[in-house]
C-alpha cells in the first residue's frame, strides 16, 4: 500500500469530522430555536445536496484535470467559509448550501485519488480504510460537535473552521500529480450527459451508479427521520442524545467496512446486493422498535449491512472510471445521481412531514422502498464479472 494513503486518511478524517460537527451544530441551532418548523432540518439537508446536483457537470472534470490534492484543499477552504457564514449569523440555509458546494468539489478528488495511490490490488482495501476512518470521524464529529454545540454554538463553529483548515494543511503533503483525461470540446453539460450514457452501457457500471445512489438516499432519509423519530418514540431531548443514538449506526458501518474486502471482491460485485436487502429489513425492524437498546441494535445492523454494501460499490465505480472517463469524473457522476436521489428522498420526506406523516410510518415505507429498489438496481448483474467490463 502506498504510504501516501496515510496523510490522505488523516486529512479525510479531519474533514469528515468537521462535516459532521457542523451538521450537528446546525441541528442544535434548530432544536434550540422555538420558531422553526419541523421541516427545517430536512430542508437544510436538501440545500446541502442541491450543490452536488448543480455542480456535478463541472467538479469531476476539475478534479481529473488538476492535482487532486490541491482540489481537496479548495474544497476544505470553501467548507470553512460556509462555517464562517454560520458564525456570522447568516441564514443557515444559505451558509449550509456553501458548505455543500465545498463538499461537492471535495468528493470527486477524495475518491478519485484512491486509484492513483492504491492501484487495482489494494483498491477495495483502500476504500475500506477510507470508509472506516470516515465513519470514525463521523462518530467523533457527531458526539463532540453535538456536545460543544449544546454548550456553545460559537465555540462549535469556530472549532469546525480550525479543523477544516488543519485538513487542508495536511493535504498539502500529498503528491501533486495530474492524470488528465481528454474532456472533449463543447458544453460541459452536454459532455456530462454523454458520460452518463457511456456509464450506463454495462450492468456493472450501472449497478455502481444506482447502488451508491440507493445507499445514500436511504442513509440521508433515515438520518432526518431519526431527528424527529427519536424525540417522539425514545423521548430524546437534545442533539447530544440523537448523536449518541446515531453512534450505533456509524459503528456498524465501520464494522461492515472492515469485514467486506475479503467477502465481496470486485470480481463478485453482485454479492453486494445481499447486505443491501438485509439493510432494508433492519430499517423495517427499526420502525417497530420503541425502546432505546432495541433501536441501538437495529441501527448497528443497518450500519453493518450498509458498510458491506457501499465499499465494493465505491471501489468498482472508481476502477471503472479510471479506465474510462476518469476516476474524478466517475465519482462526480455518481455524486450527481446519489445526491439527486438524496434530494428527491429527503424532499419527499420534507413534504410528508409538512403534511403530518408520522415518522414511524415514514421509516417503515423507507425500508420497503429500499428492499424493492435493491431488486431493481441489481437486475442483470452477473455474479462473476471481469474488471475489463
Amino acid at each position: 500500500m502506498n504510504k501516501k494513503i496515510y496523510p490522505l486518511l488523516i486529512a479525510q478524517f479531519l474533514s469528515a469530522f468537521a462535516d459532521n460537527a457542523i451538521l450537528f451544530t446546525v441541528i442544535a441551532m434548530v432544536m434550540q430555536s422555538t420558531n422553526l418548523a419541523s421541516w427545517y432540518v430536512p430542508a437544510l439537508q436538501s440545500v446541502f445536496l442541491i450543490a452536488f446536483v448543480l455542480l456535478a457537470p463541472w467538479v469531476g472534470g476539475f478534479a481529473d484535470n488538476h492535482p487532486k490534492s490541491r482540489v481537496l484543499i479548495i474544497g476544505n477552504l470553501i467548507k470553512a467559509a460556509g462555517a464562517g457564514l454560520l458564525l456570522c449569523k447568516v441564514e443557515p440555509l444559505i451558509a449550509y448550501c456553501l458548505v455543500g458546494a465545498g463538499a461537492a468539489i471535495y468528493s470527486p478528488a477524495k475518491y478519485g485519488i484512491l486509484p492513483e495511490l492504491a492501484g487495482h490490488e489494494f483498491l477495495v482495501k483502500a476504500n475500506s480504510w477510507i470508509e472506516g476512518s470516515t465513519i470514525l470521524a463521523i462518530l467523533l464529529g457527531m458526539m463532540i460537535g453535538a456536545k460543544v454545540a449544546d454548550y456553545s454554538i460559537t465555540w462549535a463553529l469556530t472549532g469546525t473552521i480550525i479543523v477544516f483548515v488543519a485538513s487542508a494543511l495536511i493535504t498539502m503533503t500529498l503528491p501533486v500529480r495530474i492524470f488528465a483525461h481528454p474532456m472533449g470540446s463543447g458544453s460541459r453539460i452536454i459532455l456530462f450527459w454523454r458520460q452518463i450514457g457511456s456509464f450506463f452501457v454495462t450492468p456493472r457500471s450501472r449497478f455502481a451508479i444506482l447502488g451508491g445512489s440507493l445507499f445514500w438516499a436511504a442513509a440521508a432519509t433515515l438520518r432526518v427521520i431519526i431527528v424527529v423519530w427519536a424525540p417522539l418514540v425514545l423521548l430524546s431531548k437534545n442533539a447530544t442524545e440523537i448523536a449518541e443514538l446515531t453512534l450505533f449506526l456509524a459503528i456498524g458501518i465501520v464494522v461492515g467496512s472492515a469485514l467486506v474486502p475479503r467477502m465481496i471482491p470486485l470480481e463478485h460485485l453482485r454479492r453486494a446486493r445481499i447486505p443491501a436487502y438485509l439493510m432494508a429489513v433492519f430499517i423495517i425492524v427499526l420502525s417497530f422498535t420503541d425502546s432505546l437498546w432495541s433501536a441501538r441494535f437495529a441501527l448497528f445492523f443497518i450500519g453493518v449491512m450498509g458498510g458491506m454494501f457501499i465499499v465494493p460499490v465505491n471501489a468498482a465505480l472508481q476502477e471503472i472510471g479510471q479506465h474510462s472517463i476518469g476516476s474524478g469524473s466517475a465519482v462526480a457522476l455518481q455524486g450527481f445521481f446519489q445526491n439527486l436521489a438524496m434530494l428527491l428522498a429527503v424532499g419527499s420526506y420534507t413534504f410528508a412531514a409538512a403534511h403530518h406523516v408520522e415518522p414511524v410510518l415514514a421509516m417503515l415505507i423507507l425500508g420497503l422502498l429500499v428492499f424493492c429498489a435493491t431488486f431493481l438496481v441489481s437486475l442483470h448483474l452477473p455474479d462473476n464479472q471481469q474488471r475489463s467490463d
